[in-house]
């Protein structure tokens, strides 16, 4: 296969200079108003994604149980297990603190937007990817802290969890119920101008990137550890991706699941939430001294995932319309 790196993945790796260049731009102290902007952005994502489905076929998609399960078992249940058997291994207190780190990345919910723009990208099962990239934050609020509380000391009891829970409904749900309504009306358009929507979904995951890449940048959050402990985090990091994305990919592909449906299952079921990490951790660690060598993996994990999730997507999208898997990639 030739393989060829197309213009979104060249522009992420723009970007990325861009934030390590002019990172002043994404910090929380920028006249420009980069959360406004991408939350907006995320709604209109959402918003389009709603006209272009059929409700016939957005309820036979929620119909995918299998598949349903499955992304949820890999988000909470594969990605924690896979560090709790490293855990034997643990001797001292720094060893302890990154452990901790990994399992707490791995006890995190999917993150939404762009966990559905992937699979829009490869051409995989929207619906359902909607469906469970949506219901992981409202799992994770129950299932994450369980998680935690056996290996956390002192947690936060007094955050206030309807705050997730508001901005779920407002960028997700409800755009994609107006969406849907209108769908009878404007989804044709929806469908003629489809590029343009693409390009607009592509366009915020780049901005996505750029404020979690300049975040990173100004607060000097890679000069905490050395350049050997940094790749060896990137190296730890990767491997936990992979393994829990061939995982996936390998049970998807034991139940049988089509193409559409084993991408969105690997897309969706190995993908995790900085945005739930960030307030979940001030609620599980408190004004923990470590918070920063807590939150590393989470900031590394949130840009490589994305990375390599768009390259495997733009693979995916050229694939044949039938007849492929995404395992044997």
């Amino acid at each position: 296969m030739n393989f060829k790196i197309d213009g979104f993945v060249l522009s992420i790796i723009a970007v990325i200079g861009i934030a390590y260049i002019f990172p002043q731009w994404g910090t929380a102290d920028s006249r420009v108003p980069i959360d406004t902007i991408s939350a907006i952005g995320i709604s209109l994502i959402f918003f389009f994604y709603g006209l272009k489905l059929s409700p016939s076929k957005l309820k036979a998609g929620l119909k995918n149980w299998k598949l349903h399960l499955l992304v949820q078992a890999s988000t909470f249940l594969i990605f924690p297990l896979i560090v709790l058997a490293f855990y034997p291994l643990v001797q001292n207190s720094e060893q302890q603190t990154l452990w901790l780190a990994f399992f707490f990345l791995a006890a995190l919910p999917s993150t939404v937007s762009s966990s559905v723009v992937m699979v829009s990208m490869a051409k995989g099962n929207i619906p359902a990817a909607i469906f469970n990239a949506s219901i992981s934050g409202i799992i994770g609020i129950l299932i994450t802290p369980l998680w935690m509380g056996p290996f956390v000391q002192e947690t936060g009891t007094d955050f206030d969890f309807t705050v997730i829970y508001s901005k779920l409904i407002l960028q997700i749900i409800l755009p994609v119920i107006l969406g849907l309504f209108l769908q009878r009306f404007l989804g044709i358009l929806a469908q003629k101008y489809n590029s343009y929507l693409s390009l607009f979904d592509k366009s915020i995951i780049l901005l996505i990137i750029y404020k979690s890449f300049a975040e990173s940048f100004e607060e000097n959050i890679f000069g905490v550890v050395s350049f050997l402990d940094l790749g060896i985090l990137f190296v730890a990091v990767l491997g936990l991706f992979y393994v829990a994305f061939f995982l996936t990919g390998f049970v998807a592909k034991k139940l049988r699941f089509n193409t559409e449906d084993q991408i969105t299952a690997q897309f969706c079921g190995t993908k995790k939430s900085l945005v739930h990490g960030t307030v979940f951790s001030k609620i599980l660690f408190g004004n923990m001294a470590s918070i920063g060598i807590i939150l590393l993996p989470l900031m590394i994990f949130h840009a490589t995932q994305i990375l390599i999730l768009s390259i495997i997507a733009g693979i995916r999208a050229t694939r044949p319309d039938e007849g492929e898997s995404i395992v044997e990639a």
